[in-house]
């Protein structure tokens, strides 16, 4: 019994020094588990895309103002930064909607609230309203958004350019401006858009 035992210790220890020679063959990774970017290079381009109701309670589908690169505001009335940026937003409104570009307001607050306000603030440019779904939005800029004021700078096909942290002022908002027109004529490439709006 006792040579039986050696003799099989024995056989069980080749076997295992035979394994541990034995190659190992590793799996190649998938084409699904590491995709290719068939553009050539860097990811895909963030759009924006959104449906809110507006202040008569309509659901407004962002995609009715493309063509159009647009200021997204989101903003409350309880919010002494967001009630101070409201008459330059809608002086820039009045001024760059010639040129195609357009002021949405959202707001992260209840539908009453912001009728009862919008009386008072004659806005001329669209309000939508909501609470999470407004928040929701604000979060697809992939910028933590601590607090508001916080607007998104969206060009006229939809994609994301920028985002503004805090009150936005007058001489942002006519850097913002000259950008859309380079952009435009053809001055300027998306790349050096993002790092002058993203400067401000």
């Amino acid at each position: 019994m006792l040579i039986f035992g050696v003799a099989l210790l024995a056989l069980m220890s080749g076997a295992l020094f035979y394994a541990a020679q034995a190659p190992v063959r590793v799996a190649e990774p998938s084409a699904a588990a590491t995709p290719a970017d068939e553009s050539g290079g860097g990811a895909a381009e963030e759009r924006v895309s959104f449906l809110l109701n507006d202040m008569d309670g309509v659901k407004r589908d962002f995609s009715e103002y493309a063509g159009r690169h647009s200021l997204l505001n989101f903003w409350a009335t309880w919010c002494a930064p967001c009630r101070r940026e409201i008459p330059i937003l809608k002086e820039f409104h009045a001024k760059q909607d010639e040129h195609g570009v357009q002021v949405l307001g959202l707001a992260f607050d209840v539908p009453e609230e912001v009728s009862v306000y919008a009386e008072a603030a004659e806005f001329n440019y669209p309000i939508l309203v909501g609470e999470q779904d407004v928040m929701a939005v604000a979060e697809t800029s992939g910028v933590d958004v601590v607090g508001l004021p916080f607007t998104m700078i969206v060009h006229r096909d939809g994609e994301l350019l920028s985002a503004h942290m805090g009150e936005i002022h007058q001489e942002q908002l006519e850097a913002i401006a000259d950008v859309f027109v380079e952009l435009d004529a053809g001055d300027i490439d998306r790349d050096t858009a993002r790092a002058r709006l993203s400067s401000l």
